[in-house]
């Protein structure tokens, strides 16, 4: 195994306080590793030490197997390059010339650009997709143009391994999405073993190879994320309250916790919207009837919904259905998410069926062409809602009805 990057039994820290211990970290070439942790975890210790501008409180760190502290400074230049989050006071030097600056180096001691060093310099700027850019004064950029550039500068020095903190801190998610594809690209186009922190737990998640997940002065767990990223794991991480991350779909919901008033049906993905919606209206409701391994079921368990499930791939049970039944008879509103209708779940549609000619009033998302196709003698028992904001509207409406007349 090719290791660009060791560290082992790591305390990082000040003087001689430690802030996160026992970071060990064996990054192959081409590797992309991020750490993840709250603010104040020590994530920007742990990448000062790595890079040598932190000395350790105990440990060792080698870059290409030369322990960092007791190497010679310009040959460490050609193989360590950094990105850290403080903007420079940079004037008015153009994209190519604080590009070219990452070429120091490997010129000569007046900084002469040789034919070769240009070269350089317009291959990175072309690698980030800034070569558009490089007769423009830095100050005129964008964040995410500027981000592009730093990296540019980085990849100037021709490393094998850039320590990047927060490089997408403060960037649109266009801006994100392209910094981190251009350091996967360097990863694997060019070999370059990447080592970053990040806040966004979703695209650190998807685009990185290795996490270390950082609380409290320790690292909790180390791995792929698919290892380490668990139920419970980002709830745990950060201490967040009220909200659950769903590790399967990527996708952090606020906790429904409303009293159910509200039966509404899903699948294949109709849900999800409606749930969300409806949660964050402030209605509690029950979600049914859902197989268990249907989007829309991951996404109303996340919301904290009570689910009514059945088993993946099997036909709606007497049991599911008559939970439903029950569930239903304890609301007044009943909803259709224009769920398309298959085999196993046809008893959603005949359980919207009954609703209706028991006297719930039924919503349906449905084309209004389709509703009588999809309901058939009960149409005129439907009451269509070209939106689910139209829905909700619709509900709030009858609520205060209801209100009024019971006054």
């Amino acid at each position: 195994m090719n290791s660009v990057i060791v560290a082992e039994n790591l305390d990082v820290g000040y003087v001689k306080k430690t802030v996160v211990e026992n970071v060990n970290i064996n990054g192959i070439r081409g590797q992309l590793i991020c750490l993840l942790g709250p603010n104040g975890s020590g994530k920007s210790t742990i990448l000062k030490t790595l890079t040598g501008l932190l000395a350790p409180v105990n440990g060792t760190v080698f870059i290409n197997g030369n322990d960092i502290l007791h190497s010679n400074k310009d040959e460490m230049a050609k193989k360590l390059a950094v990105v850290l989050t403080e903007q420079l006071s940079l004037g008015f030097l153009t994209v190519f010339e604080i590009a070219a600056m990452g070429r120091y180096p490997h010129t000569n001691h007046f900084g002469k650009l040789s034919a070769a060093d240009i070269k350089v310099v317009d291959e990175s700027l072309t690698a980030v997709g800034a070569q558009k850019l490089k007769s423009r004064f830095f100050s005129e950029l964008s964040d995410g143009e500027k981000q592009k550039v730093m990296i540019a500068r980085a990849l100037v020095q021709q490393p094998m391994l850039i320590v990047l903190d927060e490089p997408t801190s403060h960037l649109d998610v266009k801006h994100k999405v392209e910094v981190l594809k251009i350091l996967q690209q360097l990863c694997s186009e060019k070999g370059i073993t990447v080592v970053l922190s990040l806040h966004d737990i979703d695209l650190a998640i998807k685009a990185c190879q290795t996490v270390l997940l950082i609380r409290h002065g320790k690292i909790v767990a180390q791995g792929t994320p698919e290892e380490v990223i668990k139920d419970g794991t980002i709830q745990m991480l950060y201490d967040i309250k009220g909200a659950h991350y769903n590790e399967l779909m990527g996708s952090l919901e606020f906790n429904n916790m409303q009293e159910p008033e509200l039966f509404v049906t899903g699948g294949n993905g109709t849900g999800a919207g409606v749930y969300r919606a409806l949660s964050r209206a402030g209605y509690g409701m029950y979600c049914g009837m859902l197989h268990s391994n249907d989007v829309d079921s991951y996404i109303g368990k996340t919301l904290n919904c009570d689910i009514i499930g059945e088993n993946a791939f099997s036909v709606i049970s007497d049991r599911s259905y008559e939970e439903a039944e029950e569930k239903i008879k304890l609301v007044d509103y009943v909803i259709d998410t224009n769920f398309p209708l298959g085999n196993n779940n046809q008893r959603n549609l005949e359980l919207l069926k009954n609703a209706a000619e028991n006297g719930k009033k039924v919503y349906s998302l449905c084309k209004k062409q389709d509703i009588y196709s999809r309901y058939g003698e009960y149409s005129d028992k439907i009451q269509y809602c070209t939106s689910v904001c139209e829905l909700i509207q619709k509900i709030s409406d009858d609520k205060t009805r209801r209100s009024v007349n019971d006054d």
